[in-house]
């Protein structure tokens, strides 16, 4: 058996895996099978590991191409969702067991449209960033946790290919069969290190989170845009994207396939006002482009007729904060406040052996330190799906050290509303201390040159954060 330091760090040599101990499988077509599959499932046994192969790059959304499965008392299985229309035969049976997955928050998606969703889980990546190892991607973390050596190379492969290659579904099969191991030295280091509550709280925290929103005008995503400060020109990139968007999805290619982004910044550039003006630009005259330029040439026409009061705005109005780097001029103790709680943080995350960002999302910190908010470190404040912002163990950790260093504003004016109007903020508290049933301070606090951090009150002589980078003290 590997042996691990308890850091994480693996001392004994790497062994190449090559060949899945259940031999060269071939994903499964037939729906007794699966049903067959789905029986066994039922049965009581262990943790299951889970993965899935997409093809982002090359196919339009981010469905399931394989889907692969293993336990340790029945073997990997892997499935063909395209074939098989769906799996949500194998729901009911894997609610009994606690799901193993690697990035879960990559997978659950593609997996909840074929029909499977957990119940509990154990996210082995997020398990190596909670323990602060220093690098977290699945072969790294098998070869520092296990002494294993994963095959590279199929990852970003095209899965939508059939058949498979051997090559593939080998190493697909390798995935999951040594996710099982994983899980188990992971929970291990978790238990040393005194993280297993807080490991689990996170992981309910992802089955719990609900369906990503929509995106807010997906169009303002492409790539080149932030050069666009015309609001004609932006309508031209929006009807080009959408042309293109409605394009891809009929034909199941990445958008990037049909159209490159970089054609439709150039074209909006251009604004051409004939479809020989469109075809005269160097991406759109190629035999490909040119096939589709009565398509291409009517978005652009659209946007060049529509009413100036339809026209997209250059940004999308919002409530969240303005960049860092611009608060010292716009609000000088909001960024008073963020340099003292990033300095804090830093000091936490060091002590815990992670990484700052695992304790508090960092988008979470910007909006909690410029809006002086205390609702979202409430009692009552939901659970951070993946992004580690608000469990009870996280609150436990995080909300002590946002209070020692909190100044709450008064009398700051803030612009709200469609008419740029002015209005005072209410002064406001410092956030209540944690939950009723976590004391109200840690056994350990943190601790600079050797002197622990008040939870309230001043900073210890030398201590006083200095800059807005963490961990710099005068």
């Amino acid at each position: 058996m590997t042996q691990t330091a308890d850091d994480g760090e693996d001392t004994s040599t790497v062994v190449p895996l090559l060949v899945p101990r259940d031999g060269h499988l071939q994903p499964i077509t037939d729906p007794v099978v699966l049903a067959d599959w789905a029986r066994r499932l039922a049965t009581p046994g262990g943790p299951v590991a889970l993965d899935a192969e997409r093809a982002s790059g090359f196919r339009y959304g981010s469905r399931a191409y394989l889907v692969q499965l293993r336990r340790a008392d029945l073997g990997t299985a892997l499935f063909d969702p395209i074939a098989l229309g769906d799996l949500s035969v194998l729901d009911e049976p894997l609610s009994r067991s606690e799901w193993v997955l690697h990035a879960a928050n990559q997978d659950l998606p593609c997996l909840a449209e074929i029909g499977i969703r957990p119940r509990r889980l154990f996210d082995t990546e997020l398990a190596g960033r909670l323990a602060g190892l220093p690098r977290v991607g699945l072969g790294p973390l098998v070869e520092q946790m296990l002494g294993l050596g994963l095959a590279k190379g199929h990852g970003a492969a095209d899965w939508s290919t059939r058949p498979l290659p051997q090559a593939w579904l080998d190493y697909a099969a390798l995935d999951v069969e040594v996710l099982l191991e994983l899980r188990d030295a992971m929970a291990d280091l978790l238990e040393r290190q005194g993280k297993t509550e807080w490991a689990q709280q996170e992981f309910a925290a992802i089955v719990a989170a609900p369906p990503a929103e929509p995106r807010v005008d997906p169009w303002r995503r492409t790539s080149g845009i932030h050069r666009l400060h015309d609001r004609r020109v932006l309508a031209v990139v929006r009807e080009l994207w959408l042309a293109r968007d409605a394009l891809a999805r009929r034909r199941d290619l990445a958008p990037h396939r049909v159209l490159p982004d970089s054609a439709i910044v150039a074209a909006a550039q251009a604004r051409p006002s004939s479809p020989a003006d469109l075809v005269a630009l160097p991406v759109f005259s190629g035999r490909v482009q040119r096939r589709q330029a009565t398509l291409w040439w009517e978005a652009i026409d659209r946007a060049l007729r529509l009413p100036a009061a339809q026209l997209p705005t250059v940004t999308l109005p919002s409530d969240g904060p303005p960049p860092p780097g611009r608060w010292s001029t716009k609000d000088p103790a909001a960024a008073a406040r963020l340099q003292g709680v990033r300095a804090a943080l830093a000091l936490v995350a060091e002590q815990g052996g992670l990484p700052v960002e695992n304790l508090l999302a960092p988008d979470l910190v910007r909006r909690l330190v410029w809006s002086a908010g205390t609702e979202i470190l409430s009692p009552d404040a939901p659970a951070g799906g993946g992004g580690l912002e608000l469990t009870a163990s996280a609150r436990r950790r995080t909300v002590p050290v946002l209070v020692s260093v909190w100044t709450p504003p008064t009398g700051r004016l803030r612009r709200t509303g469609p008419g740029r109007t002015r209005r005072p903020l209410t002064p406001l508290t410092p956030p209540t201390l944690l939950t009723p049933s976590t004391p109200s301070t840690p056994s350990t606090p943190p601790t600079c040159r050797g002197r622990p951090i008040p939870w309230s009150g001043g900073w210890p002589s030398g201590c006083a954060p200095a800059g807005p980078g963490p961990g710099r003290w005068r």
